[in-house]
């Protein structure tokens, strides 16, 4: 099976499932099935087969997925690598601008020094990251903008 994490969207609410069809229909092994029954996973009951409603395990794995989720508050970055919201070294960011409206805030890590991203509107930068240095940098310059070709590129060379 995948390493990758189960999708709740793909449970039918009003259906019910056995270990093996549930872990089919996340692709996870039904092993992991197994362990998270032992976490806290409703069943029906404790007969065998054993079943799984799919509306309470649907649930559940919501409560479990919100429960992981680490937001970001004003100032900070999420870094990979400490898996923690972190502030900018230094406290600078450099803002990439990806459209007219959005773009990328871009900063080091204070421990470790990886690079840090976060996707923000222009106009909400100074909420996001409060009293920091921000360095705006231009967009890249649209294909009509640039210099055309010079007109020898095709030339032959002489034989």
């Amino acid at each position: 099976m995948t390493g990758r994490r189960a999708n709740p969207r793909l449970i039918k609410m009003h259906r019910s499932y056995s270990v093996e069809e549930a872990a089919l229909k996340l692709g996870v092994h039904k092993n992991s099935i197994r362990g998270w029954i032992k976490a806290g996973l409703p069943i029906l009951d404790n007969s065998r087969p054993i079943i799984i409603l799919g509306g309470e395990l649907k649930a559940w794995l919501d409560k479990k997925r919100k429960a992981a989720k680490r937001p970001c508050p004003p100032g900070t970055f999420y870094c990979f690598k400490c898996r923690t919201p972190k502030a900018p070294a230094l406290g600078m960011v450099e803002y990439k601008p990806m459209n007219k409206t959005t773009g990328n805030l871009i900063a080091l890590c204070t421990d470790c020094g990886t690079m840090m991203h976060r996707r923000a509107r222009q106009e909400a930068i100074e909420a996001i990251m409060p009293n920091l240095a921000i360095q705006i940098t231009e967009a890249k310059p649209s294909i009509i903008e640039r210099t055309p070709p010079p007109l020898n590129c095709n030339k032959m060379k002489d034989t």
